[in-house]
């Protein structure tokens, strides 16, 4: 082989390299810009649903939970030992409770409502509750709608409005 073959094998290599270096170089910050946290979506934290075996109602509110972005495990229990070892008043019992970062869901909350909870991080807060079951809740979904409110509650049982939906 020639020097001047030599020459010019080195400089294919050296242009091949050089470019494959350019394409790494402009390739890493949109790969990091990718993983940077601010612009990853964290993933929503798992519910513990508890219900009663016999509840369709609640299954529908989990669905609506996971179409929301949750994951659910869900069991089946006697609802009055679930509801005293949680504390929960009967006034502001529903037909399921739900634990998720932290805090008591009881009932047909939205995700929405969750959602806003969880990044909210209210200290005084040990959970959401619609007493009862209001028709037009997720889960419920009847029709024509009716409006209905959310309440945060406390170590106490204190309420105080969360949300009001009075559309659908």
């Amino acid at each position: 082989m020639s020097d001047m073959s030599a020459h010019r094998l080195s400089r294919r290599r050296l242009l091949r390299d050089a470019l494959a270096g350019f394409a790494i170089a402009a390739g890493v910050p949109a790969l990091l810009r990718a993983q940077t946290p601010a612009t990853k979506k964290a993933a929503k934290p798992n519910l513990a649903v508890y219900k009663d075996a016999q509840c369709g109602c609640c299954q529908s509110w989990v669905e609506h939970m996971k179409l929301n972005g949750y994951t659910a495990t869900v069991t089946n229990a006697d609802m009055n030992v679930i509801k005293r070892e949680h504390k929960i008043p009967a006034a502001l019992g529903s037909c399921h409770t739900t634990l998720v970062g932290g805090y008591l869901i009881e009932g047909h909350v939205p995700a929405s409502d969750v959602d806003k909870l969880l990044a909210l991080k209210p200290a005084n807060v040990r959970g959401l509750t619609i007493p009862g079951m209001p028709k037009s809740a997720p889960g419920m979904d009847l029709t024509p709608f009716e409006p209905y409110t959310v309440l945060s509650f406390d170590a106490a049982g204190k309420t105080t409005i969360f949300a009001r939906h009075d559309k659908a």
